[in-house]
């Protein structure tokens, strides 16, 4: 498996629209849950407290979800500004292989990288779970929901019956979207499931492909805004608090936290810098962004910036915090729901103590 690496800068490869979808295959994720095969024929196992001779700096591997998007913004920024450097980190970002992230950070082929809760569920019910944890929120908020066409005049779940709905054929998607609808005291079985074929939902929503998609605010959303294309939109969260889950978090291989806490603190510390300077200066943290993937586009990555300013940290003491009964009260929603392979601890998966 070719898992490509860069320091800094991903490699020229084109870059995608910010869809679920786009997360989907580049995490390697299924219908089945979690490709968790992972890089392990040819990966290094995270090396424990690994010196650089030269510079005596701890080294980090940090894989990437997808290529970059104003989600990672405060990563680089940590690494423009030398904030890495200055907790004595050498850092290199890798853009996910083929089977994801998670099966990365979990065969100790990278120590750290970006992961979502739901995906950390299937982990953990898997039959054999891959020793990696969520150490901070990178966003406070679930800022998922469902986009249509203003005309159409959805702008509440039970609206979206008798309308076709894009879906990727995944359990707990559906099953959160008929949850809504039903929360809503509409009818779920009414809605009609269409294959989700577009890599641009705004585009799709123009060409009549479906009425209605799962879209991530601070991008398919601002798309919209920025395309001038009349919208509805309605969180998730916004109907029911239980998918008010986080994501996208950071995560990190358990032994590497186990054998090198302070390393995981200064990393923390340096991108918890690196988010706040881009809550202060999204103008010049979405500069930051476009020189390593000058290929996205200027006004979105701006307009997603801006947006994502007063998201990052949100209503929470600091950033990077996880609230113990939000994560709880997800993975309860899946158990009861037996929507995982196994019934699974609600309390486990996270922790936020190389925060402090």
């Amino acid at each position: 498996m070719n898992c490509h690496t860069h320091t800094g800068v991903l490699s020229t490869k084109p870059v995608g629209v910010l869809s679920r979808k786009n997360f989907l295959r580049a995490a390697g994720f299924s219908a089945a849950g979690l490709a968790l095969g992972g890089c392990t024929q040819e990966q290094p196992k995270a090396p424990s407290g690994e010196k650089n001779s030269s510079s005596e700096s701890s080294k980090i591997t940090f894989v990437l979800d997808y290529t970059p998007n104003t989600n990672h913004t405060g990563i680089y920024v940590a690494q423009e500004k030398d904030l890495f450097k200055a907790h004595g980190l050498e850092v290199e970002i890798q853009q996910p292989p083929a089977d994801g992230a998670d099966a990365l950070i979990g065969s100790g082929g990278a120590q750290m990288g970006v992961s979502y809760q739901d995906f950390i569920a299937n982990n953990l019910a898997s039959e054999h779970p891959l020793p990696y944890t969520a150490v901070a929120a990178i966003i406070q908020h679930n800022l998922s929901g469902i986009m249509s066409r203003k005309d159409d005049g959805i702008t509440r779940p039970r609206e979206m019956q008798n309308h076709t709905y894009a879906t990727w054929n995944l359990p707990v998607e559906q099953a959160t979207v008929k949850s809504v609808v039903q929360t809503d005291g509409g009818d779920p079985e009414s809605i009609k499931m269409v294959p989700y074929e577009v890599d641009d939902e705004v585009l799709g929503l123009k060409a009549n492909m479906f009425d209605t998609v799962w879209v991530y605010e601070q991008w398919a959303v601002q798309n919209a805004e920025v395309q001038g294309f009349p919208y509805n939109y309605f969180s998730f969260q916004s109907i029911d608090s239980v998918f008010d889950i986080y994501t996208p978090v950071i995560a990190a291989n358990d032994e590497y936290l186990k054998s090198n806490p302070e390393a995981v603190r200064g990393f923390l510390a340096a991108v918890r810098e690196g988010y706040e300077y881009a809550v202060s200066n999204p103008e010049d943290a979405a500069d930051i962004l476009l020189k390593t993937v000058p290929e996205l586009d200027r006004d979105l990555v701006h307009k997603s910036q801006k947006f994502l300013a007063s998201k990052y940290i949100d209503d929470a003491e600091s950033w990077g915090a996880i609230d113990k009964n939000r994560w709880s009260k997800f993975y309860q929603w899946l158990n009861d729901q037996k929507l995982l392979e196994k019934q699974i601890d609600v309390a486990v998966g996270f922790t936020t103590e190389y925060l402090k």
